[in-house]
């Protein structure tokens, strides 16, 4: 369960937003979320360079 909070505080502040009217900026707030977990997930690994 602690592995969506954090999806869940995205999802709930992009619901408040759209529900405020501020829909420019829920979707800025998706998209930079949707940016994070693309990053996170495909960011390329740090490979030493060096042996040992």
């Amino acid at each position: 369960m602690k592995a969506f909070l954090p999806w869940l505080a995205v999802l709930a502040v992009v619901l408040l937003l759209s529900a405020l009217r501020q829909r420019a900026l829920a979707t800025v707030v998706s998209l930079g979320w949707l940016a994070w977990c693309v990053w996170t997930w495909f960011r390329p690994t740090r490979r030493n360079s060096r042996p040992g």
